[in-house]
């Protein structure tokens, strides 16, 4: 296999952009990968373009790669369209990995792009309803309490994030899962601290503890401010060979690990999928988490990202929520997690996400994070998981990059 580097990254600001569309999203990540670069654009073998819900949204189904890349001088090389939940785009960037490190190519673009924001809100809230077993849809419902419309307002995500976090475990208004609801609200006031540095982010505005705990409730102990807002927009990456890297004299990060698996469903003697990907990447990779500076993960509620810790092995079973309220997850910790803001406070484009969290380790391991610059970075790590299958993820895709 050959060695594999990312030459850079772009993306478009994250946001609710009634006005754009999907083609403009793309163009503009594409175009500012390509400027981050100075790659040309013929240079490109072939793209993988990942968006989950646009069939959904607009009505464009089947061909959304060659439609958003149609005027960016890409057409003619192989487009391969990717769909998986809102694990689509580290997806696309897991399959233009594995193209580039068999041989096959030298130069492949990875785009995610998503138009998830609509005038017709309960039209979004479908979208992110479909990433389920749909025959299953019903009785979801019904075991979660939402069959009265009352649950109807907000995304079944925020009832299955509860669900699997307090499994096992008590859960009550000020808990979840053995996380306290403040502990909760200073993952959030973390997140979107470090997002008001991040001029790509959709919420650049600080929050304190008390506005996280005091904005309007969504579902058991959960706060608006501690799920992550519907939104728009585009990230992409160049993945390149090392020989190819060489030859142009472009110094991106190595991909030391790119793991994709799928969730255990109905298995529960299985690993969560989180849990799984993690280990495997850290055996393709040859480190332990010990050795990872920062991450990006999948922060959708923000207990979420406290039950990821201890998945990723950051710590202990049970220490999650200390690392946050330690502040070693904090930028200056000694683990910053999600310095570009996360899902909470960048922004959950759903097919975008997954490259919008590869963009960021990229930067940070190139030294251009600017205000939120983690120091002496050397080994970054992303966690994205999609959908909902069972008792677990239906994707998870785990990255590990270095310089």
């Amino acid at each position: 296999m050959q060695k594999v580097r990312v030459a850079g990254a772009g993306m478009s600001k994250f946001g609710k952009f009634l006005d754009r569309g999907l083609r403009d999203l793309a163009e503009e990540a594409v175009r500012n990968t390509l400027e981050d670069t100075g790659i040309d654009v013929r240079e490109i073998n072939a793209a993988y373009v990942s968006n989950s819900v646009a069939g959904l949204i607009t009505g464009q189904e089947t061909i959304r790669g060659q439609v958003v890349l149609r005027k960016t001088g890409l057409m003619g090389i192989p487009i391969v369209n990717v769909e998986n939940a809102c694990a689509s785009a580290s997806t696309a960037f897991h399959l233009g990995w594995t193209a580039v490190a068999s041989g096959m190519y030298d130069c492949v673009l990875a785009l995610g792009v998503e138009k998830l924001s609509d005038p017709d809100k309960a039209k979004s809230l479908r979208a992110f309803n479909s990433a389920v077993d749909v025959s299953e849809l019903a009785e979801i419902e019904k075991r979660l309490g939402r069959s009265s419309e009352g649950g109807k307002d907000r995304s079944l995500f925020m009832d299955l994030y509860i669900s699997m976090l307090s499994a096992g475990a008590p859960s009550s208004q000020e808990a979840l899962g053995g996380i306290t609801r403040e502990q909760m609200a200073l993952v959030s006031v973390k997140n979107h601290y470090h997002g008001s540095l991040n001029p790509y982010a959709q919420y650049r505005e600080e929050v304190t503890l008390e506005q996280v705990l005091q904005s309007r409730p969504v579902v058991g102990p959960l706060t608006v401010l501690m799920c992550s807002p519907l939104g728009d927009g585009a990230a992409a990456a160049l993945i390149v060979s090392e020989e190819f890297a060489r030859n142009k004299g472009l110094k991106g990060p190595k991909v030391d690990a790119s793991v994709l698996v799928s969730g255990r469903a109905d298995d529960r003697s299985m690993a969560p999928s989180s849990r799984r990907a993690a280990m495997q990447a850290y055996e393709m990779a040859g480190i332990g988490p010990e050795d990872i500076d920062f991450a990006e993960v999948h922060d959708a509620v923000a207990p979420a990202e406290i039950s990821i810790y201890e998945d990723l092995r950051f710590c202990a079973p049970g220490e999650g929520p200390k690392l946050v309220e330690d502040r070693v997850t904090w930028l200056g910790g000694r683990l910053p997690v999600n310095t570009s803001g996360g899902l909470l406070s960048r922004g959950h484009p759903i097919g975008a996400t997954g490259l919008g969290q590869i963009a960021e380790v990229v930067w940070q391991l190139q030294g251009k994070g600017g205000k939120r610059q983690v120091e002496n970075c050397k080994v970054g790590l992303t966690q994205n998981g999609g959908g909902h299958i069972g008792f677990d993820a239906a994707a998870m895709a785990v990255h590990i990059f270095s310089v």
